[in-house]
Order: structure tokens, then C-alpha cells, then sequence
């Protein structure tokens, strides 16, 4: 998982470079969204309108990912930071991506988010959120939906998950899914955590942690279900074919600082 993978944006900047500029005149710019994503800039009724508990939870613990690997890093983080809430004490600190490697101290994690690193399986996303929360003392149930196919049933657990999510803010939902279905860009596996489900609209918003090319966006809970299941192509490495699903983290006592 290269999350932020988008070396080809660059050789292809250098490429626009060299042709001429007859050329360039002539090909059309690609927006910055595709026609299944909607930025929360375009969008914003529903959180004016609804009381979106996650997405006032998560939104100020926003962080982009450090390196073009730490997608996993970087949306664990703000979830550990949205169900601890801000620190009474002025001696405490927020939590930062360094801290939870420091903390949760996994060789393989620290790789995996590193520059150039491979990036985590669906399995491993689960793992490291259960380290996470148990080493900043969070009591919390994990709850995974790993979708198998486009049924109906899949698509009514789907939803039920999303909407139960939006009820409270003691609760997160992170997604693994592939992002250039939702934004129509780069083809690979990533991971964001959910901000808020609009169930009149069936819309998620996903808190990208891809920040150097996106703000947050809406999309279908169906496009997302699309998201989930496309397998990571073959130049992911070892995350090749790898499919995605949630994972949401449910407090069952109040944090501990």
C-alpha cells in the first residue's frame, strides 16, 4: 500500500513538459475529483443540518499521512485522538504518529509506514488498531466488516454499520478501500477513516489522509462498497489482490489520559 503513491503524477508533469504546446492545448486537464466523489467544499449541507458527531470528533485531529506509506498510521492516529478527547492538562500531549510507533513499538508497522514502505494488509489494520488502543489505554471493542461480494446482504451490513456508526461519537470507523475508485486518480489500496454518514443521501465522507491532493469527500455507500472490493493490482507488491472492508473501534469505558 503506497498511499500516497503518485510518483507517476510527476513523470507525467515532466513528460506535459517536453510536448509541445499545441499539444498541451489540446488534451483536456482532468479534475481533481472524478464523477463518484464530491469534496465536502461542494457538499456541506448535512453538517449544518445533522448533529454529525464523528465528523466533530475527528475534525480537529485532521493530520496527513507523514509518508507515502502511513495511511494506516496517520487514520489510527486520529481516531485514538477523537475517542480521547482533548487532554484536561496542560502537561499532556495530543497524539502524534510518532508517538503511537513509539508507543504501540512494532518493527514491522514502523516499516511497513516508512518512505517507500509497503503499506499494511486489511488483517494487519486491525492488529495495529487493537496495539494502538491498548497502549494509550483506550477500553474499546473492535468490530470488522470484511465484504465478500456485491450482494444485497453485504450491502445491508454495510449500511447498518455505517448508520450505527453515525448515531455517537464513541465510535470511529476506518476504511480500507482502493482510492482511485472514489476519486478516479491513482489505482491502490488506502486507508481514511470515516467522517460521517448521510443515510437520506446513502453518502460516507472520508477524512482522506491523503492531504497533499485531497480535502474530504463524499461518496456512495454503494461506490464504497465498489472500493472495498476491488483487489490491489499486481504492482502493490505484496499487497497485490488485497481487498479492503471497516474497521470501527467502540468505547465501552471513558478514556484514560
Amino acid at each position: 500500500m503506497r498511499c500516497i503513491r503518485h510518483a507517476g503524477r510527476f513523470v507525467l508533469a515532466g513528460l506535459l513538459w517536453l510536448m509541445p504546446a499545441g499539444v498541451l492545448l489540446a488534451s483536456e486537464a482532468k479534475l481533481k475529483f472524478g464523477p463518484d466523489a464530491i469534496s465536502i467544499e461542494r457538499w456541506h449541507a448535512y453538517l449544518q443540518r445533522h448533529a454529525a458527531p464523528d465528523y466533530w470528533r475527528l475534525s480537529p485531529y485532521y493530520v496527513p499521512q507523514e509518508t507515502d506509506s502511513a495511511c494506516s498510521l496517520a487514520a489510527v492516529t486520529m481516531l485514538l485522538n477523537a475517542l480521547r478527547g482533548l487532554p484536561a492538562l496542560d502537561k499532556d500531549q495530543l497524539v502524534t504518529q510518532d508517538g503511537v510507533l513509539r508507543a504501540v513499538a512494532s518493527r514491522q508497522w514502523t516499516s511497513e509506514t516508512s518512505e517507500g514502505g509497503s503499506g499494511v494488509t486489511f488483517a494487519a489494520l486491525s492488529r495495529y488498531l487493537r496495539l494502538s488502543l491498548d497502549a494509550f489505554h483506550l477500553d474499546a471493542d473492535i468490530e470488522v466488516l470484511k465484504p465478500a461480494d456485491h450482494s444485497a446482504a453485504t450491502l445491508a451490513r454495510l449500511l447498518r454499520m455505517l448508520a450505527a456508526n453515525e448515531r455517537t461519537d464513541r465510535d470511529i470507523i476506518l476504511a480500507y478501500f482502493n482510492q482511485g475508485v472514489l476519486t478516479g486518480s491513482w489505482d491502490g489500496p488506502h486507508i481514511s477513516p470515516i467522517g460521517a454518514y448521510d443515510v437520506a443521501r446513502g453518502d460516507a465522507l472520508i477524512m482522506d489522509v491523503d492531504r497533499k491532493w485531497y480535502t474530504p469527500y463524499w461518496a456512495s455507500d454503494k461506490k464504497l462498497l465498489d472500493a472495498m472490493l476491488r483487489p490491489a493490482p499486481a504492482n502493490q507488491g505484496a499487497l497485490a489482490g488485497e481487498t479492503g472492508g471497516l474497521v470501527r473501534a467502540i468505547l465501552k469505558s471513558p478514556a484514560r489520559h
